[in-house]
């Protein structure tokens, strides 16, 4: 079978569909990439995938901005259709985003079945907007904001993909922790880093109680212009950390690390869950529709995350919050475990099972059902074109 993922402009966007496309091919199955100049950038994603960017307009701001929008939405459908023509997929699949939505329309105009993706726990905008279009919609979480109860029969719960490195972690024991060991934190926020978390989290680490202060071990996501700031700041310290503007290797850095400090973006909440790693969230304040609030919603709910909102986030109030997790060994190992109960490490399994289900025109299931994988999995596939 022939599938197109369309994605792009974010990672939350683009490390899921990347995580299915590994998928498929692993089935067999031919993948094209549809996405975005931003999408088409991120390193170490989409290898041996035949990848097209298409125009795409994000449909907001004022008059003029909205007619530049349409005109590249309407630009990227037209492309999309000449491409469907000439290569007809089995199915279309969004992850979401505006780069995935002249890929959505024109599978819809030509009939070609469409599953969308959302990865957050409030619906997107374009997800919402194509719902009901969509043969199905495959959510992240059991409570979704904002999906319209007309759409729950074709909605089936998957989880968010994450890359195999990451599920594999789950698998494995929690790093040894105890009253003497290290305590490794690891701070990112997210593709681009977070100024909020360079400015409170070296100072909330010079705060907390000196036993625990003394073996602290930091690894750190920095932007470029705040990196020189923060490395002068824990060498005031005396707290050892590594600083680095993007992390390459994020699986070995979350496979080290005892407490995680960051966003609560879509991808990040899933890997957490998918590893078992405890961690302290703060939703970014301005994501649309507050989703990341949401997403942050189930992991805190079962004990394995803490979240502060970002107007109450001050050095002092992640000291004593690390500190609740930290200094008892047996809460923050609980933590750990509490923190894997809601993951869903197979994710990307079980969406490749409702895309391969959509292409040969099988109804999903219903939700939080366990999907079966179709026996024919592994037939030969053909290739999408270069």
């Amino acid at each position: 079978m022939n599938f197109v993922l369309a994605a792009g402009g974010t990672g939350g966007h683009m490390i899921p569909a990347h995580a299915l496309a590994a998928e498929l091919r692993s089935r067999n199955h031919g993948v094209l990439l549809i996405t975005d100049e931003r999408g088409a950038r991120f390193p170490g994603l989409f290898d041996g995938v035949p990848v097209r960017i298409l125009p795409a307009g994000r449909l907001s701001g004022g008059a003029i901005t909205w007619l530049k929008a349409l005109g590249a939405v309407v630009r990227g459908r037209g492309e999309a259709k000449r491409l469907y023509r000439d290569h007809p997929p089995d199915a279309v699949v969004g992850f979401g985003g505006y780069p995935a939505f002249p890929a959505l329309l024109a599978a819809s105009a030509l009939n070609i079945p469409t599953v969308l993706h959302e990865q957050n726990a409030v619906m997107g905008r374009v997800n919402r907007l194509l719902a009901g279009d969509a043969a199905a919609i495959g959510t992240a979480y059991e409570q979704v904001d904002r999906l319209r109860p007309k759409y729950r029969r074709k909605t089936v719960l998957i989880g968010n993909p994450v890359r195999e490195e990451i599920a594999r972690l789950g698998e494995l024991p929690f790093p040894a922790f105890d009253e003497y060991a290290p305590l490794k934190i690891l701070v990112t926020g997210g593709s681009q880093g977070a100024t909020v978390l360079s400015a409170v989290v070296p100072e909330g680490l010079g705060m907390l109680e000196p036993s625990l202060r003394r073996r602290l071990q930091v690894v750190q996501q920095c932007r470029p212009d705040d990196i020189d700031r923060v490395r002068a700041i824990y060498a005031e310290l005396g707290i050892p950390a590594e600083l680095m503007t993007y992390i390459e290797d994020m699986p070995a850095k979350i496979a080290d690390a005892h407490l995680i400090i960051g966003r609560a973006g879509a991808s990040t909440v899933a890997e957490l869950s998918a590893a078992g790693r405890p961690a302290i969230l703060i939703p970014f304040a301005a994501a649309t529709d507050d989703h990341q609030t949401a997403n942050a919603r189930e992991l805190v709910n079962a004990g394995g995350a803490r979240a502060i909102a970002q107007a109450n986030f001050t050095p002092e109030v992640l000291a004593r919050q690390i500190e609740a997790l930290a200094m008892d060994p047996i809460a923050l190992n609980n933590a750990a475990a509490r923190a894997l109960s809601v993951g869903r490490p197979h994710a990307a399994r079980d969406l490749a099972d409702l895309v391969e289900r959509i292409g040969d025109g099988v109804a999903p299931v219903a939700v939080g059902t366990a999907l079966t994988p179709r026996v024919t999995a592994n037939a030969p596939g053909g290739a999408m074109p270069a």
